[in-house]
């Protein structure tokens, strides 16, 4: 597959006018020098458009588009299940998790653990979360991104790799989260465009002309790949097993990746106020449904149309090879634009907790303009990193996104313990935080090793609970907080929501009853 002249000028147009806008975006006025509250929370001035796409695109990346479209040809539409649930999980994040940051003026989640708990368990999440961003998160993005760019460019996977990781450090060195986040509806747009055309064209081939005849086929031909909840049988149960997708463990990765995740909050924690922040949540609710459509659907046509891939993960970039010139460009441009604006979002966040919650501590005196200066050394640190990481760490899975999901699934069940007792339950007490943090590591070690029968997400779930316990049980057996060391205040929070989140929440549970009654 090649680019031809009229596909190279549109991807060139897009790279360029990106990179220009972020800049015009970051602009300062005359005199106005970066302060870290506007280099990394976008002066808390975003409005609900932006953290909606910012969400998204911060979120649909290399990953989700490679990976879950080879997820969706090895296994099918279940897959979906973490787009859809997201959406569930988005409007809980809205309404309870959202008020109280806000309320508290919470810029990066290992401080609001540090005002919550105390400085060691800021320490330790801060440390995790560094290492999680760098060698999960961006080593993925990076390494699934380059396959698709080297198959349809030609180009050498590696240097595809390094290409994108500087491009990506480029885009938002100068304006951090304010370049990112307002060039997002940019990227999500060309994002969501070139996804639903893939999708079109691929069943269009299948349909003879028609997407509707070409869906219709598909459905019929393999009506496996369209149960949303796998029976025991099914070769990938241990994956996504049955219900307890919807009932267990996937609602705690749910909830750790969307409520207290950096690279994903730090959007509606840069709100103007409370009101825009959850219309954003539900903004980024309604994209998510439509998400399968673009990241499941071609992967599942690919079953069709490329029946003897070698691995899963190529399903993607083997659809592109059916479109046409000038519609690849377009498509190939919002690939690019997927995952440039996730590693941008995942940089920023890489540099935010560097800066803010390691250097920023350390040297107390340090001055507003140096603080900026040290959060663009750490990003240019990360992605330097994470370029050198990629082919090592991952060169060796068929199926990335399932990989990342199973091995962050180690350490979510102790992080929702520990934020959601952090939030709602005043008795717990730092003791029970590094109790959950560890024993949640400990435990699904275990777990892994003694019952390795027992799908990973059923896993997550128990740990969940184990841990859950253990945090409550060390909380009451040792002393409680300190009078004035818990700095977080939830008595005056309001959790009231408006009209128009409480409808579009409505809809949002409507639509995906319907789905999955459908689907099931």
């Amino acid at each position: 597959m090649k680019l031809a002249t009229l596909d190279m000028v549109i991807v060139l147009a897009y790279l360029a006018g990106i990179f220009v806008l972020a800049q015009w975006v970051s602009r300062e006025k005359a005199g106005h020098q970066k302060s870290t509250t506007d280099y990394f929370l976008a002066s808390r001035s975003l409005p609900w458009w932006a953290i909606g796409a910012s969400l998204i695109a911060a979120n649909i990346s290399a990953e989700q588009i490679i990976g879950m479209s080879g997820s969706g040809y090895a296994i099918g539409l279940a897959i979906a299940s973490y787009e859809w649930m997201a959406a569930a999980t988005l409007l809980i994040v809205g309404k309870f998790f959202l008020p109280i940051f806000l309320r508290n003026r919470i810029y990066t989640m290992p401080q609001f653990l540090e005002e919550r708990y105390g400085t060691r368990i800021r320490t330790l999440m801060a440390v995790f979360w560094l290492g999680l961003y760098v060698f999960v998160n961006l080593t993925s993005i990076l390494w699934l991104g380059s396959i698709a760019v080297a198959q349809v460019t030609g180009m050498e996977q590696m240097l595809a790799l390094a290409l994108l990781g500087l491009f990506a450090l480029a885009y938002q060195l100068y304006g951090g989260l304010k370049a990112v986040a307002l060039t997002d509806i940019v990227q999500v747009t060309l994002l969501v465009l070139g996804g639903l055309l893939v999708t079109g064209i691929t069943l269009g081939h299948i349909g003879d002309g028609s997407v509707a005849a070409g869906f219709s086929k598909l459905w019929a031909t393999h009506p496996g790949h369209f149960e949303m909840i796998l029976d025991r049988d099914n070769p990938f149960y241990k994956d996504l097993p049955g219900i307890s997708v919807l009932v267990g463990g996937m609602w705690i990765m749910n909830i750790s990746y969307w409520g207290f995740n950096q690279y994903i909050i730090q959007r509606a924690l840069a709100a103007k106020d409370i009101r825009e922040a959850q219309k954003g949540v539900v903004f980024a609710a309604f994209l998510k449904l439509l998400m399968p459509l673009v990241v499941v659907l071609p992967g599942i046509a690919a079953v069709v149309l490329a029946p003897e891939l070698g691995k899963p993960d190529e399903a993607y970039p083997t659809m592109m090879r059916l479109l046409p010139g000038g519609i690849l460009g377009l498509v190939f441009a919002a690939l690019v634009a997927a995952i440039v604006a996730s590693l941008a979002s995942k940089i920023n966040s890489v540099a935010t907790i560097f800066t803010l919650d390691f250097y920023a501590k350390s040297r107390p005196q340090a001055g507003q303009a140096h603080l900026v200066r040290v959060g663009r050394i750490a990003a240019a640190v990360s992605v330097v990193a994470a370029i050198l990481a990629a082919r090592p760490l991952l060169g060796s899975f068929d199926q990335a996104f399932q990989y990342i999901q199973e091995y962050t699934g180690f350490f979510t069940p102790g992080i929702v313990v520990i934020f959601v007792l952090g939030l709602f339950w005043k008795r717990a007490n730092e003791a029970g935080a590094l109790a959950a943090a560890i024993g949640s590591f400990a435990l699904s070690v275990v777990l892994k090793l003694a019952w390795p029968s027992l799908p990973f997400i059923d896993r997550v779930g128990l740990v969940f609970l184990l841990a859950l316990a253990l945090a409550v049980v060390v909380s009451l057996a040792t002393r409680p907080q300190q009078a004035g060391s818990d700095l977080i205040r939830t008595a005056d929070v309001d959790y009231s929501t408006s009209a128009g989140f409480n409808i579009a929440a409505l809809g949002v549970v409507a639509i995906l009853a319907a789905l999955y009654a459908l689907f099931w």
